[in-house]
């Protein structure tokens, strides 16, 4: 166990030491750890293991249960490779130690008729299943007696990784950054630590990579969570305190033109909309600056409601911008809003501004928008560069604005005076942790969707149901329609029972049709890449999208019917939710396969809520009562609001606890100066907290 004693450091300054300075990371290894935005120790210290392995002692195939487990044997016969579509597949039997039979097979690995001996044995550690009374393990890692021993019994990090760079090298680099840092004194003061019975942070950051069990890994991860939450929460609160007082610079009057745009429409607001875009005319014709939130389920009619501000702030002689998370996304909402000006003759010019600009076309856009000629400018971070001048910019809206960090929505709103700023989040949060968690925001809530929306078909399956599953998507493929599978990892992994983007892709093909194009789609991808496929998949040259969740925001394909998620147990009800919104966004009937490989009732009643329910609202709220830290195990963070280890649902008290000390601290001393909230102050102020730990807020 971690124990909880005071610091002996003293304070001082932290000076990181560069990545190559440890044994083994060369210029070449620097480069790949680049990749993962780590460049020095502390940031190696701060990239935490995303899921953890647990090594247990292998059994016999009579006490195995259908989940990752280890068994012991010898191969038997020989290990024949045959090949399907390009697909290599790789099978052999392994005789365990009790007699019984383990079919063992392995997509793309040729290799391994080379490397592997018969009548040797080894432990074969990877998701057990039965089928046709067989017991069967695909890819299942394969390690000597002796190797395997050294890990029995213990919890080994696993962290993401990129092409070059293993999970192992990782780790080794690790353990050299915990041996050779020094550590300051904690800057959470001891009356909190101990109030909170939180940890120090130096134990923390050790048991948190390596933890000495399960119990000193959940103390270290609740301080680790608390500090994030706290942290957030006092620069929100600064900022809140500012946004208050600001005076309206860009008064507005109510237009006749959003009116005649809303009675030409060929549909109604819902009620939920009216009531949103009478808030939203409220807050632009009023004395005080607009920040506002609107939250809405996918397909909820958040887009027209910031069409309608920008035309307000157009007729009202200013400019307006809206910025997008993706740059498909951004062009979508960009020809939607070109088509609306070409169909109702809007007083509107839209310019698109993205990383794909051309210079020659970024020069023209710059002087448009400079000379106020373009008065709706929509993109991506590319609007909030230090080139692009606004003529008079009077409103910011960003799209699915948890992905963008608090400094980026301050920057673009700097690009004008002080502007009224409307942000939009698809993700439904409760309102007891939206008010925390956007503390400087008024929120709006649109909790209806059209009267002419198909609600979305679910369904809670195991693995035995995927061969049913793969002829409907078919079935579906020959009806004209297309196809999402979501897969939790992108490349094959340490996690046995995961399933992967790349080799996911790869197997699919070798069963269905040669016919149905399937693509891969994750965020490992180069930007230009993953924009080509997703355009793809828009046009419909593609029939089958097997993605990670990159897919949350950004594509609106109203053809596409099915969505199956590959591990569904992996994910919190928020994100599924989020997920399923991908589909059901056209005029026909959509279905949401969740499959899971745990065979554990609670997991499968916690999923079969998705069943009860399309209110994303709902959703939230049992999420919020079912989420426990038990179960940073297993399931993935919500999708919503992606701190670095923070789950909103999962630490909701946390969160809430760190709210009231985030109120107790600013009314002790406000400018966090003096002792004991100096250090905490000092640590805030010298950009520790860096827009990484926000970027999603």
């Amino acid at each position: 166990m971690i124990e909880n004693k005071s610091s002996s450091c003293s304070v001082c300054e932290r000076i990181a030491m560069t990545i190559t300075s440890l044994k083994g990371v060369g210029e070449k290894t620097a480069k790949l750890f680049e990749k993962l935005n780590i460049t020095t120790t502390d940031d190696l210290l701060t990239y935490y293991p995303r899921d953890y392995e647990y090594f247990s002692e292998p059994v016999t195939l009579d006490q195995a249960a259908e989940e990752v487990t280890a068994v012991c044997g010898s191969i038997r016969g020989n290990i024949a490779t045959r090949h399907v579509r390009g697909l290599s597949i790789t099978s052999f039997e392994l005789v365990c130690v009790d007699g019984q039979i383990l079919q063992l097979t392995y997509f793309n690995m040729p290799y391994l008729k080379n490397s592997l001996k018969r009548d040797t044995r080894y432990i074969a550690r990877g998701y057990l299943q039965k089928k046709g009374g067989r017991f069967v393990m695909e890819q299942a890692k394969l390690y000597k007696p002796e190797e395997y021993g050294k890990m029995a019994g213990r919890m080994m990090p696993c962290y993401g990784t990129t092409k070059g760079l293993t999970n192992n090298a990782i780790t080794k680099a690790v353990r050299q950054a915990i041996d050779v840092s020094r550590f300051p004194q904690d800057y959470l003061p001891e009356t909190i630590r101990a109030s909170e019975h939180l940890c120090r942070l130096e134990d923390a950051m050790r048991q948190m990579h390596f933890p000495d069990d399960k119990e000193s890994l959940v103390w270290a991860r609740e301080r680790l969570v608390f500090d994030e939450f706290l942290l957030f929460i006092l620069m929100l609160r600064r900022m809140r305190d500012h946004n208050q007082v600001m005076q309206n610079q860009y008064p507005m009057i109510e237009v006749a033109e959003t009116g005649r745009l809303l009675g030409a429409l060929p549909y109604r607001l819902t009620a939920a909309q009216q009531k949103v875009w009478a808030e939203i005319r409220s807050d632009l014709t009023s004395e005080h600056v607009m920040n506002r939130l609107i939250q809405g389920d996918v397909g909820s009619g958040k887009t027209i409601l910031a069409f309608l501000s920008l035309l307000m702030c157009v007729a009202n002689g200013y400019q307006g911008a809206m910025m997008a998370p993706t740059e498909v996304l951004a062009t979508q909402h960009y020809e939607a809003l070109l088509e609306l000006q070409r169909q109702y003759k809007l007083p509107i010019h839209p310019v698109l501004l993205t990383g794909s600009t051309t210079a020659k076309e970024r020069r023209h856009i710059y002087a448009q928008i400079e000379s106020g000629e373009a008065n709706v400018i929509l993109g991506t971070h590319a609007l909030i560069q230090d080139k692009v001048v606004y003529h008079d910019l009077a409103l910011v809206i960003t799209d699915e604005q948890h992905r963008f960090g608090v400094r980026q929505r301050e920057s673009l709103a700097h690009k004008g005076k002080q502007v009224h700023v409307l942000v939009m989040s698809a993700t439904p949060i409760p309102r007891t942790l939206a008010i925390i968690l956007y503390g400087d925001l008024h929120i709006s809530v649109l909790n209806e969707l059209p009267a002419d929306r198909l609600p979305v078909k679910n369904c809670v399956v195991n693995t035995s149901y995927r061969d049913t599953a793969y002829h409907f998507m078919e079935k579906e493929i020959a009806a004209g329609h297309q196809v999402y599978i979501i897969c939790p990892m992108v490349e094959e992994g340490e996690q046995a029972d995961l399933e992967d983007v790349v080799s996911y892709t790869a197997r699919l093909k070798s069963i269905l049709p040669a016919t149905i194009q399937i693509s891969a789609l994750h965020g490992k991808m180069k930007p230009a890449e993953k924009n080509r496929i997703m355009e793809a998949f828009a046009a419909r040259q593609i029939d089958i999208l097997v993605s990670t969740t990159v897919i949350e925001v950004g594509i609106n394909v109203p053809n596409a019917t099915v969505m199956m998620v590959e591990n569904a147990e992996r994910f919190g009800l928020a994100q599924l939710h989020q997920l399923r919104g991908r589909v059901g966004r056209g005029n026909a009937q959509s279905y949401c396969i969740f499959m899971s490989k745990s065979p554990k009732p609670e997991t499968m009643a916690r999923l079969k809520i998705l069943n009860e329910s399309n209110d994303g609202f709902y959703i939230a709220s049992q999420d919020l009562k079912l989420r426990g830290p038990g179960d940073l195990f297993g399931i993935r963070q919500s999708g919503a609001l992606k701190f670095i280890l923070g789950d909103i649902f999962q630490d909701a008290a946390i969160l809430q606890k760190a709210s009231e000390w985030t109120d107790r601290i600013l009314a002790e001393d406000p400018a966090l100066a003096t002792d004991p909230y100096a250090a905490l102050g000092a640590h805030l102020q010298n950009g520790i907290i860096n827009e990484v730990d926000f970027k999603t807020i």
